[in-house]
């Protein structure tokens, strides 16, 4: 985690053939669990956020495990990232049904 901005940019270009000015947010865990970085670009820059606990460690290990792509990437949803920095393990959410709009509401226009 001793990684800044160019190297970890690098990185998401090289290790997980992303291109690091998309856009999307990549979240980095330490190795022990209890660090983490976030690289997004915005139109003028990169901006880094990291979060390190002093106590206990972000709950990833057996997600990651589980779902990682090839490039060893695991996609997050907004929501999933927002939960591990908040301390909730991820890998026991229960996710509900989202709402959609039911086939007798909607009406051919012609």
């Amino acid at each position: 985690m001793r990684k800044g901005v160019n190297s970890l940019a690098t990185l998401v270009r090289e290790q997980l053939h992303q291109d690091p000015l998309s856009g999307d947010a990549f979240v980095f865990v330490g190795a022990g669990s209890r660090m983490v970085k976030i690289l997004v670009w915005d139109v003028s820059g990169f901006w880094l956020a990291q979060k390190r606990l002093e106590a206990g460690h972000f709950a990833v290990r057996g997600k990651v495990v589980a779902d990682r792509t090839a490039h060893g990437a695991l996609p997050l949803s907004v929501a999933e990232v927002m939960a591990l920095l908040e301390g909730i393990d991820i890998r026991q959410a229960a996710y509900h049904q989202h709402y959609s709009v039911p086939a007798t509401c909607v009406t051919n226009r012609e």
